[in-house]
């Protein structure tokens, strides 16, 4: 599996990385599995260096309500 490198900032949240970098702010089990080494908290201190997973577009789940734009 691929990641990206993301440094944490003040305010970062695990559910508000998994929007940004999957669309679905319910990702976020993939980017906590893949950081064991980082405390579950709601708010992530900042200057962790986190792993984010790459996953393929056949595994992304688009909801329903997503705007077209996003799709």
């Amino acid at each position: 599996m691929m990641f990206l490198e993301y440094i944490t900032k003040d305010g970062d949240r695990w559910d508000l990385l998994a929007h940004h970098y999957y669309g679905d702010p319910l990702g976020y089990a993939r980017i906590i599995a893949a950081n064991p080494h980082v405390a579950v908290t709601p708010v992530l201190p900042s200057g962790i260096v986190l792993l984010i997973p790459i996953i393929d577009a056949d595994n992304v789940v688009i909801a329903e309500d997503t705007p077209p734009w996003l799709r």
